[in-house]
């Protein structure tokens, strides 16, 4: 089998220069391992990509992919941009001292709270999704006596090659505004009406876990549409074309994802082109990469423990961890390769179905996989749980959330410590009421 990490002298998978079982004895599982090293050339095959085709950019990394202070930190290092969704995302953002000016932020309902964070820290740009949000900010801004940046984004209809469940740039979507009803329009007149709001131009993203650019190419044309019709009407020339994100990685075999390189040679390629035959400025290209700069550098290290073989039916493996650490294939029934890390070069001998700890039938990991001999207490390594692993980590079960490390030039850092059972329950309060009578010790 192709692993997309190497093994060493002791047949053990190698994540980063550094054996994974040294990694799970050191820090337990289940426990992501991030190689930094993947997450930097991931960033910079989008960035110097950009560079050489002599455009105005921003790369912006979606951290609703993966979010914490020291990926952060590494996205600043690598000269990106951040995009957030959140207060909890900004706030982390923050905490890792990124560049405020270089914050986009997004969320199809952003509450009054978010609003005056993002202008109270002068965040670099609001993609506005909705009229509502624009009454509001206007309001938020009038009273602090301050103007903001904002991008309308837009649905263009188009429907990427995806999961149903991950379709965002379709007419039918909770996100943005429709082009084709009109909608677009009307918002753009409101926004560009009021002195507090500077409309830089427009935004879409079209799904995820794209593997052609065909779809990216339609929206594009579908954009410049609407906006040779605005700079004809009104005289408005966007200043920047958001193009989002979802560049497809490899989970299994069967994908097959572009190199990162042709995604922006495409979309710079079609701007260019469009914005020349429709005699307007090409405008600064932006994208929001989250699972493609992150998604394939880390593993999920499991320790297997219960083996149930069903003859003639099936064999069950479990392990510790499952659905509150990987979430995916329970919500999108998404598909995984995976290793046993401490016997990568071990001969396949039969084929079994891993299952998560949770009290729950669909916590199914992998459904089928081949293997070696196993035994318990052997680890099993999933790859490409970068993206949407941590970040949609949960309680079930009242699970503690799993380490992370990140591990680079041969050394290892733990980024995100595991969480106690202590933790579990901090925020716990006792009830004051046993039967209509009140505890003596009951909470203030």
């Amino acid at each position: 089998m192709d692993y997309p990490f190497p093994t060493n002298q002791h047949g053990h998978l190698e994540i980063g220069g550094i054996d994974a079982v040294d990694l799970a004895q050191k820090y337990g599982t289940p426990l992501f391992v991030y190689d930094v090293s993947i997450i930097r050339k991931n960033a910079r095959a989008f960035v110097e990509t950009f560079r050489s085709l002599g455009v105005k950019y921003q790369v912006a990394y979606a951290s609703k992919a993966f979010s914490s202070v020291a990926m952060l930190q590494v996205a600043n290092q690598e000269g990106l941009s951040l995009d957030v969704v959140s207060q909890g995302e900004l706030y982390t953002a923050i905490q890792a001292d990124f560049p405020v000016e270089k914050i986009h932020m997004h969320g199809n309902n952003k509450s009054r709270e978010e609003l005056e964070m993002a202008v109270q820290y002068g965040i670099g740009c609001i993609v506005v999704d909705n009229f509502y949000e624009i009454e509001l900010l206007k309001e938020i801004l009038q009273e602090t006596n301050r103007s903001m940046e904002i991008l309308l984004r837009v649905t263009p209809g188009i429907e990427a090659h995806t999961h149903d469940y991950i379709l965002t740039g379709n007419e039918d979507s909770k996100f943005g505004f429709d082009l084709s009803n009109g909608q677009a329009e009307q918002a753009f007149l409101l926004a560009n009406a009021s002195p507090l709001l500077h409309v830089k131009g427009l935004h879409c993203h079209i799904g995820s876990q794209i593997f052609e650019t065909d779809g990216f190419i339609m929206a594009v044309r579908r954009l410049f549409e609407s906006l040779h019709q605005w700079n004809q009407v009104y005289d408005y020339t966007p200043e920047v074309l958001n193009l989002g994100g979802g560049f497809g990685i490899r989970y299994t075999a069967e994908d097959e994802p572009l190199p990162l390189v042709d995604y922006v040679e495409a979309l710079v390629s079609e701007v260019k082109q469009q914005a020349e035959s429709l005699r307007l400025p090409v405008p600064e290209i932006w994208i929001e990469p989250g699972r493609s700069i992150v998604g394939n550098a880390c593993v999920t290290i499991y320790t297997l423990g219960s083996i149930k073989n069903i003859p003639g039916i099936r064999k069950y493996v479990s392990v510790d961890g499952g659905m509150t650490d990987n979430l995916r294939p329970a919500l999108y029934q998404a598909k995984y390769q995976a290793v046993v890390a401490n016997k990568a070069n071990h001969d396949l001998k039969e084929q079994v179905s891993v299952a998560g700890k949770c009290c729950e039938s669909g916590d199914m990991l992998i459904w089928d996989i081949d293997v070696p001999d196993i035994n318990h207490g052997d680890l099993l390594a999933v790859f490409s749980t970068g993206a949407y692993g941590y970040s949609m980590s949960n309680h079930y079960n009242r699970f503690p959330k799993a380490a992370v490390v990140f591990v680079e030039d041969g050394r290892d850092q733990l980024v995100i410590k595991r969480e106690s059972y202590k933790d579990l329950t901090r925020n716990d309060l006792q009830y004051a009421y046993n039967g209509g009578v009140l505890n003596e010790a009951s909470n203030n």
